[in-house]
């Protein structure tokens, strides 16, 4: 492992690897949530890693004719430690001070750290939306280590949970909408190479995967009933499913019917929809990172021609029903595994736009000419006018024609005119430079700076508080280095595993120490004892109500035994308030009797032979004699 100098360390610290004051340690937000969710009594590790809003590509492409939103895109990676105890190693050879001093006891044992569980989560933002995109999840299956009381939550459930919480409030933005996305996929291993081989790790099926991760999300819809936010609502689909069968991935809580939906949201998410008479399928479809629909996405766009694409369509698939009917048949959908497809959509409480119902509309209103017009009659009420343009649904059909912005598609509208700018902010000529040419003196870098930190916190496109950032901010070449560092190493066996968290915790900080520990508060429900009621109990055994073999003599059974009698438990119930069926209600089924005429005719035993196993006195049993004649003799060699 190699490890840079100090003075290679203190160059680093002007730059990306602290770039503020605050990046040693987490958020003490992250911190008290994290320590409210994990098992009291247990230390973990927490490394946050973040980069600042870096602008990219747009997710949705923009509809004909129209510019595509600016986009801003935030990285986070949160990786989770825990220690476990091993024997320490003999100390070193120095000299001795005193006899026995370099004897190595068993007694001493020193601690180690792993990697247990990652999480990466891209952040979008817009004007319009923030989206929070989880890309990969990963467990090595060593928090097994901790031996952890049978019973108990969870920890990377409770992490991932508590992660995307913190995340959501700190990039909440007032009349914006944020949505939550994934994707979830059955893998043996994303994040940590070799991990699998862990008999400790348990990887889940594609059933168990999808049904973890909507445990996971549940939490989110239900605890933020209580923030300012007008309507969360989940979703869910799998394609290849019907609707009862996806049911069945869905927490079964008393909210989960009114919290969870079958379908997907992405003509709700789409702020075109509210702006256009109709929006194409390729425009709702989002591009992210890695996600099968979007490598479909692509597919659709290669066997299409450029002007299809420039008009927002494609040649096979013409709705958003049509593509997800095809998604089950394509990229990881059809590999015999289910995948599933799940969204948390939060509306604001005042929705910055309005719907188009009771949006008014900007074409003007134009009364009925009329050439007998009097002045002296009353104007009307409601004059007639050009009824504003329905938006139509893109399941029922496909218009053919481009699409229009509301209220504008009217031919009766004048043309807008050209706006006519202030004489300071025209464009002013490019003046010819003449005379004589000074050079530029050459500026020697002495230190490298980090203009990271200048960057402004709240723009019309995004919003990054100091509280919502990592413990260590970085652009974004350095963070996908550190995430692909930790690709290339190895976690199939626990001293493998060590020694990589190790070098990935090192070489991400350059050296530096970095990432703070976090002490668990959540009290298990095995700590509380079970406490017995404190009123009578009721003994079934003494009221006769418990048969048992050979009872003892007792005041229900005096001559020991089988109970002769059940006088005794009918009085104790009767007293007990216990409703005792009578002789008359209990029905009783006959015997058949036998017909004693052919038994005895059939008899052959005589009145005063002895019967062996027959005590004196006892019945003789009845015995079915065959005849003479129907009884066969081997005859006897001569």
């Amino acid at each position: 492992m190699s490890f840079l100098s100090s003075s290679a360390v203190k160059r680093d610290t002007k730059g990306y690897g602290n770039i503020s004051s605050n990046t040693s340690t987490c958020d003490p937000g992250l911190v008290d949530s994290l320590a409210a969710v994990l098992p009291k009594g247990y230390t973990f590790g927490v490394y946050h890693l973040s980069t600042p809003p870096t602008k990219t590509e747009p997710l949705c492409s923009a509809p004909p004719g129209e510019r595509p939103d600016k986009t801003y895109a935030e990285n986070h990676f949160l990786a989770v430690t825990v220690d476990y105890p091993t024997h320490g190693a003999p100390p070193t050879a120095s000299k001795r001070a005193s006899p026995g001093a370099d004897e190595f006891k068993d007694t001493e044992t020193s601690k180690k750290t792993v990697l247990a569980f990652a999480i990466e989560i891209f952040v979008f933002t817009t004007a319009y939306q923030t989206t929070f995109f989880v890309s990969k999840a990963d467990s090595t299956g060593y928090l097994q280590l901790l031996n952890l009381p049978k019973g108990t939550p969870s920890p990377i459930r409770e992490v991932a949970s508590t992660f995307l919480t913190y995340l959501l409030e700190h990039r909440r933005r007032k009349n914006i909408q944020s949505v939550v996305n994934l994707f979830a996929r059955a893998q043996a291993q994303y994040l940590f190479p070799g991990s699998v081989e862990n008999k400790g790790k348990h990887v889940l099926d594609d059933w168990g995967l999808v049904k973890w991760w909507c445990r996971v999300l549940n939490p989110l819809l239900e605890g933020q009933k209580k923030e300012p936010w007008g309507q969360t609502k989940g979703y869910l689909i799998v394609p290849g499913l019907e609707e009862s069968e996806m049911r069945a991935f869905l927490p079964r809580t008393p909210a989960s019917a009114t919290n969870w939906s079958i379908g997907h949201p992405m003509e709700c998410i789409s702020h075109y929809t509210a702006e256009f008479d109709w929006v194409p399928p390729r425009c709702l479809i989002p591009h992210y990172p890695d996600d099968p629909k979007s490598r479909f996405r692509d597919e659709l766009d290669d066997e299409s021609s450029k002007w299809k694409q420039d008009m927002g369509s494609w040649k096979s698939v013409k709705s958003l029903d049509q593509f997800w009917e095809m998604m089950a048949f394509r990229q990881e959908c059809s590999s015999g595994r289910l995948t599933g497809f799940i969204w948390l959509v939060f509306d604001p409480k005042e929705a910055p736009r309005m719907s188009q119902e009771t949006a008014p509309s900007s074409t003007p209103q134009l009364t009925t000419p009329n050439t007998s017009f009097d002045s002296s009659l009353p104007a009307p009420v409601n004059p007639p006018a050009t009824p504003p343009r329905r938006r139509v649904d893109m399941s029922a059909r496909t218009p053919q024609s481009s699409p229009l912005k509301l209220g504008l598609g009217s031919a009766t509208s004048t043309p807008s005119q050209p706006r006519i700018l202030p004489d300071d902010q025209q464009k002013k000529k490019k003046k010819k430079l003449k005379g004589h040419i000074v050079p530029r003196l050459p500026k020697v870098k002495t230190q490298q700076r980090s203009y990271i930190a200048n960057r402004p916190s709240t723009t019309a496109y995004y919003y990054w508080p100091t509280q919502g950032r990592g413990n260590k901010v970085v652009d974004e070449s350095d963070f996908k280095r550190i995430v692909e560092l930790l690709l290339h190493l190895d976690f199939a066996t626990l001293d493998k595993a060590t020694a990589a968290t190790r070098r990935w915790i090192s070489e991400a900080a350059m050296g530096a120490k970095w990432g703070q520990e976090v002490t668990g508060k959540r009290v298990s429900l095995q700590n509380y004892s079970l406490k017995a009621p404190s009123g009578h109990v009721n003994n079934l055994g003494s009221s006769g109500l418990v048969r048992r073999m050979n009872d003892p003599p007792g005041p229900a059974n005096p001559d020991g035994g089988k109970p002769t009698s059940i006088s005794a438990p009918l009085q104790n119930i009767s007293n007990r308030g216990v409703n005792v069926l009578g002789a008359g209600l209990v029905r009783k089924k006959k015997k058949v009797e036998e017909d004693t005429e052919n038994v005895a005719s059939s008899t052959t035993v005589q009145d005063n032979a002895p019967v062996r196993g027959l005590e004196d006195g006892a019945d003789i049993p009845k015995v079915n004699a065959l005849e003479a004649g129907l009884v066969r003799k081997k005859a006897k060699p001569a």
